[in-house]
Parts: C-alpha cells; structure tokens; sequence
C-alpha cells in the first residue's frame, strides 16, 4: 500500500468542523441577504380602499372587471397589493360614515365606485389618491377640472352621457310603442342632477314620449313615486344616475313589477335587477378603465395630471323575465339586437 492509499489520521475531524462551521455561516449569510429582501417585499405591498354604494352580494360581482383587471397588471392581492372592500348599504347616513372613516386613513389608493362616494372622498380632504368610476361627466360633477388635466387629487374613469339617454328613450318607444307617457326618477343630491333632469325631459319629448319627472332625495320617496306614476296611467318608467338608486336596484325592479310598470335602465346591472331593458355604456369596460388608471397612480402617477379615460362601448341588455312579469314580450327585433339577454 502506497502513502496515498492510506486514509488520512486526524484529517476528517477538523475538516468536519471547518464543513459545519462554514455551512452554519453561509445558512447565516443567506437568511441575513434574505430579510431585507422580505422587508422590501412587505414594504412594497400597496394598501386600497374600495368603497361601493350597496350591498356586497349585489356589488361584489358587479365590481369583478375592476378586481380582474388590476391582476390581469400584476396586482396580486396578499402578494403586492391588499383591498379592504367598503359597502354602503343603500343608504346616505352609511355612505357618509365609511367615506369619512376611509379619508381619515393613509392607504395608497382610495377606489370610489359612484361620483357621489367621489365627490365625498375629494371634500373630505384626505391625502390619498382617489379614482373613480362614475356615470356622470366629471368635469359636469365637479369631480375634475378637465379630463386631461384633471388638476385635483382625483381621477378615473366614466361612461358616456349626452346622447345616449335620447337612444335609450328611443328605443324603448320604438320597442314598446303603446306607452305614450313616460315617468323618470331623479335624484335631486345626485352628482348631475340638474343636467340628467335636463336630458330626461328634453330628450322623452323629443322621441314621443309625455314625461313626467319625480324628483327625490331619500329612498322612502322612491315606491310611493312609483305607485303615484301608476295611478296616473304611466306606465313606463325611466331611472337616472343614483347613488341610491344603484345600491337598491332590485327593490326598485320589485317595485316596479308589482305596479306593472316597464322599468328602462341605463346600465346592464338594472336588467340583471329586474329592469325589462337597458342601454348605456359598458360598465365592465368603464370598471377595466379604472383599473388601468388605479394603476398607473399606484406605481407614481399624480392624479392631477392622470387623464380621466371614457368608455366609448354601448351596451344593450333585455330581460324576457322582467318583461313577461308585466305581461309584455321583448319584440323580437330588439331581442335580437340585445348584447345581453336574460331569459
């Protein structure tokens, strides 16, 4: 046996030591690298507030395009990103209350899903950034200066008004030709109430149609508004943008039915509610713009100079359940058209 056959005498025990030693250090050395990696990704993770203006079995899925469009950016919620989800329940005194808890706090983004909870979040004052989806025109709310430049601590994204409240008018005359009178809720603390009574009277007269507009303010005016159109033979019935209206769709789409009067809606979550027909904008594409603008803000964007993004996508939806529940059927050619249909 030569001297390199020989196993070495005291060689393996030191070695061993040095082996551990070095490994304890490098264990060590790898978790002393890797803690402030973990700070920085928990430092990272951006803090929203969203705010909704019903109940969370109704608003939950109406709000999934915004949820699904911030993680379709990379906004993993637990990951980089926590949501606290804020409903309203369908009245002003509880809207009020979350909007001025969520002000007083500091997260990253405050997310408005109404102009009204907006226009609350921007005269409360807080420091966050806010973003809106509204159904009113911005800069007619008062939610910016311009959509360009919106100058303020806020901005987002709204659907189209203008000329698609006299289509919706339109269609529904042309679609349901025996009604000649039509009646409209408005919401007198409605973000654009004097322009939506505007458009509703002017447009109603100008397809055909008699209007008669009942203004409210608190929803306990809105069933006995409904029964008083009935009783005076109108029955069809109009709703426009409303903070109250939208959070409690579905007892408005009840009251509708037990008068027997056609309900006609502006957006597609009221023909989900109850509503015989509806026509507006996309909400879901409205809702996907917000959440590109939430982005940009959240990754160094300032608002003030953030573009207010339009929805441009119409929407036509029909409900042959609503429709039947009145003892009316959707004309065939308007079932056709329809982009949505519930039957």
């Amino acid at each position: 046996m030569t001297v390199k056959d020989l196993p070495p005498a005291a060689g393996p025990r030191r070695h061993n030591r040095r082996v551990t030693t070095r490994r304890a250090l490098l264990g060590l050395g790898s978790a002393a690298l890797l803690a402030p990696r973990i700070a920085f990704s928990q430092a990272a993770k951006k803090t929203v507030i969203a705010l909704f203006a019903g109940e969370e079995e109704d608003d939950d899925p109406a709000s999934k395009p915004f949820f699904d469009e911030m993680r379709r950016l990379g906004w993993s919620e637990g990951v980089n990103i926590t949501y606290e989800r804020l409903y309203g329940k369908g009245t002003r005194e509880y809207i009020a209350n979350l909007v001025k808890d969520a002000a007083s706090r500091q997260p990253d983004l405050l997310y408005a899903a109404t102009a009204t909870i907006a226009l609350q979040l921007i005269k409360e004052g807080g420091a966050a950034p806010i973003v809106f989806a509204s159904a009113a025109h911005p800069v007619r709310a008062g939610l910016v200066k311009s959509l360009d430049k919106p100058g303020g601590n806020a901005t987002g994204a709204f659907q189209a008004t203008g000329e698609i409240v006299r289509r919706r008018l339109l269609l529904a005359r042309e679609a349901f030709p025996q009604f000649k009178q039509i009646g409209v809720l408005v919401d007198r603390r409605a973000a654009d109430f004097p322009r939506q009574r505007e458009l509703h009277e002017e447009d109603g007269k100008r397809v055909g149609f008699g209007v008669s507009i009942a203004e409210f303010t608190n929803f306990e005016a809105v069933p006995k508004a409904i029964a008083q159109f009935r009783r005076a033979g109108v029955g069809m019935l109009a709703v426009s943008p409303s903070v109250l209206l939208i959070a409690r769709r579905r007892e408005v789409a009840e009251y509708a039915t037990l008068a027997k009067v056609v309900l006609i809606g502006h957006r597609v979550e009221w023909a989900e509610a109850g509503a015989v027909m509806t026509y507006g904008a996309d909400v879901g594409e409205t809702l996907t713009r917000s959440a590109r603008v939430a982005d940009r803000v959240l990754k160094g964007a300032r608002p003030a100079e953030t573009p207010v993004e339009q929805a441009t996508k119409l929407e036509l939806a029909v409900n042959a359940r609503a429709a039947a529940a009145v003892g009316l059927q959707i004309p065939a050619p308007l079932w056709e058209r329809a982009d949505r249909r519930i039957d």
